[in-house]
This record gives structure tokens, sequence and C-alpha cells, in this order.
């Protein structure tokens, strides 16, 4: 049991990161976006590689796998500067439905279908993280760091401009807010983070494959926002641990059977979100 808890605790704890990094879009910028999961693939495979083909080094992952997602942020960041709401969702969309066709056919890169396996176990400046507890201890360092990094910058100049632009864009542009740049950094930083996070996924895992970067991932992630409450701090982390809780305590009732688990959690995903936006359109810990 007490493993089983603890890998809980871990994957909550990566989900939180991933949340919360896609809180900086939907909840501060106003931006939805549904191709989340693509940039937790990118860092997945970018970390699985580093660990692979040099050195399973944790902070050498975040750096390379970071980097790559943010780079590549920019094919979401451009169309968000031109497009809104229901076309930016659509390209966002696309881009998704890209990266999963991506991940599928780059055999070199990303084993294909069959993905990689044999992830060594991660390292800190030469350190073995060895076991469940030193993984969890990392993930929630880093989780704290990256919540910290978002509170600096939403509580300062750069995240008042941010939120301005979401109320209302055309009014932030009248006065004089550089519209374009705040929204790229907005996506830039998202993006980055989501990697950091596929790092940790890929070496706690020590396999990743196309299945873990889908389209269901990502409006996971969307949901684990909508239930906490966007636009603040702790509402994502609230929203990601709800929705990994259930599913376990799910398969603990007796008259469900294993096989429609699945599906009566999707079930309850959509009714959850539905009487939020009805009764909390904030969500569970967002403003009343």
């Amino acid at each position: 049991m007490t493993a089983y808890l603890l890998n809980l605790a871990i994957l909550a704890s990566i989900f939180g990161m991933l949340a919360s990094s896609l809180n900086i879009i939907i909840g501060y910028a106003g931006i939805f976006s549904v191709a989340h999961a693509a940039f937790f693939g990118i860092g997945a495979f970018a970390g699985a590689q580093i660990g692979l083909q040099l050195v399973p080094d944790l902070l050498l992952s975040y750096v390379f796998a970071g980097a790559i997602a943010a780079g590549l942020s920019l094919c979401l960041a451009l169309p968000a500067l031109r497009v809104r709401d229901e076309y930016f969702v659509i390209i966002s969309l696309g881009l998704q439905m890209v990266a999963v066709t991506v991940f599928a056919e780059a055999q070199p890169i990303t084993g294909g279908m069959g993905g990689l396996v044999g992830i060594p176990m991660p390292q800190i400046l030469g350190i073995p993280i060895r076991g469940s507890w030193a993984i969890l201890a990392v993930c929630i360092v880093t989780l704290a760091a990256m919540l910290l990094v978002t509170r600096v910058l939403m509580r300062g100049s750069y995240g008042r401009s941010l939120m301005a632009i979401r109320d209302n864009e055309t009014a932030a542009a009248a006065l004089g807010k550089n519209v374009a740049l705040i929204k790229t950094l907005a996506v830039t930083i998202s993006s980055a983070f989501a990697g950091i996070a596929g790092v940790l996924f890929a070496y706690y895992i020590s396999f990743v494959n196309v299945e873990s970067f889908t389209l269901n991932q990502s409006m996971l992630i969307v949901a684990m926002i909508i239930i906490g409450g966007t636009g603040t701090l702790s509402g994502p982390i609230v929203g990601a641990i709800l929705l990994l809780l259930l599913p376990a305590a799910l398969t603990f009732l007796p008259w469900i059977p294993p096989t429609e688990v699945g599906v009566v959690q999707q079930a309850i995903y959509g009714l959850a979100m539905i009487l939020l936006m009805i009764f909390r359109p904030a969500g569970l810990v967002g403003r009343t």
C-alpha cells in the first residue's frame, strides 16, 4: 500500500506541474489550448534521449528538454498572436494531432509506437536518485520552484500586463502593452515547464511512448485546471490530486467492474465540469 500511495503522490506532483504550467496560458493569459500534452511529450522524449545517449543527469535534462519545448512552442505562440477564442482552440487541436503523428512515426527519436525503454536511473551532479521517496522529493522541489516562479511573475508587472491582455486585449494594446511579446513569453514559459514535467515522467516510468501524450491527456490536464480553479496557484494542484485519486478510488468500489472504470471516470469528469460551470465557474478554490 505504501508503494502504491507513493506512486500516486509522484504522479500527482508531476501532473500538478503540468496543470500549473497550462494554467499560465489558460488562467492568466486567457489562451485556451488543448496541445499541452504535445510539449509534455517533447520534454519526455528529449529527457529520455539525454539519459540514453549521454548521461542521465536531471539538471542537464531539465535545461535541454525545457529549451526544446520552449523553442517548439513558437508553433503555438505565433498563431495565438493572430487568432483568438475558438479559432485558436482549433489550431491547438491540429498541433496536438501533428505531435502525436510525429511521436508515432519518428522512430530514431521516439522509438515509434514501441516507445523508448530502459531509461536509466536519474542523477543530480553524479549523485544517483534511488527509490520512490527520493524521486518524490525531487518532484516536490521542482513543483515548488515552478509555483514560486509563477507567483513572482504573476504578482509583478508582467503578470498584471498578462491578465490585462486576458481581460481586454484591445484596451491593453491601446495602453502601450506589447501584446505579441507578452503572450509569446507566456506560452514559452508554460511549454518549458511542461517539458520539465515530461523529463520527470520519463525518468520515473523508465519507459515512454506516444500513448502517454495524446489528446485525452491534454483534456485531462484542462479538466484539472477547470475543476481546481483557473488563474490561481493552488487550483491546478487541487484539480490534479482529485482527478488522479478518482480512478484509484473507483477501483475499490466492488459494484464497478475493472473494465468499466475508465468509462465511469470519463463520465464523472464531464459531469463535474458541467456542474462547476453552472454552480462554481471559478473552480473549487477560485474566487466566488
